[in-house]
């Protein structure tokens, strides 16, 4: 290869890195939120006992909920979903959930479902602490509240958790922070230079006074366990870790998993 070639080589290279870049970091968002628009009414999903509700955020948006109250004694889940699908997609779980009497409020965020409004960290923080009031004003006590985020659902969960006292915080398929997730896996781009919305749960974490747990799939490919054990680290106690040998992402949806949870709360009264 000649001196020419080689340089039209490694400006070829350049231009398709730099690209890349561009293209990563204009649809950072869509990577990072993917909804679905599939969606109806709670019954439609055999959760009977469910009322559908539409709650409005402090910035104006509109979104979709769904309650279920609790059987007396048993704790209300303010429940915040992964960052794909909708409450739809969460159905069959929220069913198993509730099964022993428990109740749930849950939120579709802005952007998914029916809810209005498109999804941005800041949006989705306001969309939890929406959940959070709705709670309280439906009349169920903070000390029956048990703060429930699932992978990106586990960001919002801790930024409300930190901002009130409740029964207890649990999160599975969590991180220290969408931005060390997004570094690693774009480990090739400097994402911490521009990456819009971060998470930095691990920063929040160390507001939150409840009682914790974080549980997590040690086969856990979309976000490795790794980052779950950095936000272990970064909680003040009390804290447990549920560590479910070769569980993937998701692992509470298991039903064995979902009783070690039960008993955990248990364990709290």
């Amino acid at each position: 290869m000649t001196a020419r070639g080689g340089l039209m080589l490694i400006a070829c290279g350049v231009a398709v890195y730099a690209i890349a870049l561009i293209y990563i970091s204009a649809t950072q968002r869509r990577l990072m939120y993917t909804p679905t628009h599939f969606s109806g009414e709670a019954k439609s999903f055999g959760l009977d006992r469910t009322e559908d509700l539409a709650l409005k955020t402090q910035d104006g948006e509109t979104i979709v909920a769904w309650y279920q109250p609790a059987h007396p004694g048993k704790p209300v889940f303010v429940y915040f979903h992964g960052s794909g699908g909708s409450l739809a997609s969460c159905a069959g779980f929220l069913r198993d959930l509730t099964r022993d009497g428990s109740g749930f409020l849950a939120v579709d965020y802005r952007g998914y479902g029916n809810s209005t409004g498109t999804p941005t960290e800041q949006g989705l923080l306001l969309d939890g602490e929406a959940a959070f009031a709705e709670a309280r004003r439906l009349g169920v006590k903070s000390e029956d509240i048990v703060i429930l985020g699932q992978s990106l659902g586990s960001g919002v969960a801790v930024a409300v958790a930190a901002n009130h006292l409740v029964k207890a915080l649990v999160l599975e398929g969590s991180f220290s922070s969408t931005l060390d997730v997004a570094a690693a896996r774009y480990w090739m781009f400097p994402v911490r230079l521009f990456m819009l919305d971060t998470y930095k749960s691990s920063e929040r974490i160390a507001r939150v006074a409840s009682p914790k747990l974080i549980i997590h799939g040690t086969g856990d490919q979309a976000t490795p366990i790794a980052f779950a054990e950095r936000l272990f680290a970064a909680a003040p106690r009390p804290k447990t870790f549920m560590a479910v040998p070769r569980a993937g992402h998701m692992a509470l949806w298991s039903p064995e998993v979902l009783i070690q949870m039960k008993q955990w709360l248990s364990s709290l009264s």
